[in-house]
């Protein structure tokens, strides 16, 4: 092995990021700071009041508004957003994963600046990771052009998530920086980044459920969403990202909701192979990191399993043929078999 083999690359995007209550009434300034004069304002149908006081800021500066964002990303929906965009210099989002997945699409066909505005703990705005769907099949790609240049956190905007959606979106954020900790090209850095994040997510996200209205814990949460995007922005994804793509490629999963559910079954797959990530959790969670994950994934009074999802159990075989066919780099090599065992042990 040559000295050159043993070098580690880490490597930053650039990014600006605005976070505290009232960030969001910034957002047209950072718009006219990029030098941008037309806008696409994409806004999920539930960041509606947030969109239209945004909406409202820009004035004339607003060239359309696309109120469709989809999950999972399918290009239909993004060649019906390109339609709207005529004319626009720049993609403003408001909302969540499918808002700010909705608006890298359209960045990457046309090369508008991006300005997110996230409203849930997603964690995609801090990511150069688009995944868009089409025939059922959800692919994913990677480039520094992909992520946000402007990123606007802004707690006031949480504050009226269901506590359902705030659970299973805080779980999804959770997700990226449990992953992150396994990765092989995982560095200082990113340990120290998913290691804050995990503790953020799972030191506040009770303390919300129990107070929906509290901003502090609001604030934490969103504080530790920022953390695990960026340490999933500087990793590979791993069998739980790839099992989240496959599944909700193929039958139309609620994102969110499909990460809740699957986190703590592919963390008992992977610990035991994975013990600095299984340490670094145990600090932050207790002895039994699983248990403590597997009982907030319970406790959601939706979906828990893909039974409840509409998931048919013969179709398993077939998710799990296609993570081993072409595996995302993972601790424990996921073959076909131990696959489907896994996914059956969530049916």
């Amino acid at each position: 092995m040559s000295s050159a083999d043993e070098v580690v690359v880490h490597e930053t995007l650039p990014s600006r990021v605005l976070i505290g209550p009232g960030a969001s009434d910034l957002v047209a300034g950072e718009v006219a700071r990029i030098g941008a004069g037309r806008v696409l304002l994409v806004a999920a149908p539930s960041a509606a009041g947030p969109a239209d006081r945004i909406a409202g800021a820009l004035g004339a500066r607003l060239a359309a508004r696309f109120d469709r964002p989809a999950p999972h990303t399918p290009v239909a929906v993004t060649a019906r957003a390109l339609e709207a965009a005529a004319g626009a210099d720049c993609v403003v989002a408001v909302g969540g994963g499918s808002a700010i997945g909705l608006a890298k699409a359209v960045s990457a066909r046309t090369g508008m600046p991006q300005v997110a505005v996230p409203t849930t703990y997603a964690g995609s705005e801090m990511t150069p990771v688009l995944g868009e769907t089409e025939d059922g099949v959800k692919t994913t790609r990677r480039a520094a052009t992909l992520a946000p240049g402007t990123v606007v956190y802004d707690p006031r905007l949480t504050l009226g998530m269901p506590s359902g959606l705030t659970r299973t979106s805080a779980m999804n954020a959770l997700a990226h920086a449990v992953e992150a900790l396994w990765a092989p090209d995982a560095t200082m850095v990113t340990d120290a980044l998913a290691t804050e994040a995990a503790a953020g997510i799972l030191g506040a996200l009770p303390e919300v459920l129990d107070d929906p209205t509290g901003q502090q814990g609001r604030a934490r949460l969103q504080s530790a969403a920022w953390l695990a995007g960026t340490c999933l922005a500087q990793t590979r994804m791993g069998l739980h990202h790839q099992l989240a793509h496959v599944l909700g490629g193929a039958f139309g999963l609620p994102h969110a909701e499909l990460h809740t559910m699957l986190l703590a079954h592919v963390m008992a797959f992977n610990l035991p192979s994975a013990p600095a990530a299984s340490a670094r959790l145990a600090r932050v969670a207790g002895p039994d990191p699983v248990a403590v994950v597997a009982a907030l994934a319970r406790a959601h009074r939706g979906p828990t399993r893909l039974s409840a999802l509409g998931v048919p159990r013969e179709r398993l075989p077939e998710m799990a043929a296609r993570v081993a066919a072409d595996p995302y780099p993972n601790p424990r090599p996921p073959d076909a078999d131990a696959v489907a065992e896994l996914l059956d042990a969530m049916w």
